[in-house]
């Protein structure tokens, strides 16, 4: 199974949430639609702004995702999403879903 990072945005809030997933665009309509989830589930109009493959192993989808959370910088999240920056460093291994961006 393929696993991917994914970016998502609130315009309302004005807030990035950065997740993992085998399929992004089932994991954007669970966030739209579940209203319980802590983070994502207090606004309604998460877009995706940008999508990366990561890895057939789970273990490493995670990892680079809480790689990415653990910066705690909205900077790198607008470097992530921006479709000229190549990842480097921890985040080489990022490989671009380039249909995706907004």
């Amino acid at each position: 199974m393929k696993y991917y990072i994914y970016i998502l945005y609130s315009f309302s809030a004005d807030r990035y949430y950065v997740g993992y997933s085998p399929d992004p665009f089932i994991r954007l309509e669970q966030h739209l639609t579940n209203h319980t989830h802590k983070f994502t589930g207090k606004w309604k109009d998460w877009k995706l702004k940008g999508i990366f493959y990561v890895s057939e192993n789970k273990e490493t989808a995670i990892t680079v995702e809480k790689f990415i959370k653990k910066q705690k910088s909205r900077k790198l999240i607008k470097k992530l999403i921006d479709v000229n920056f190549i990842p480097n460093g921890k985040l080489t291994q990022l490989v671009r879903v380039p249909h995706v961006c907004d």
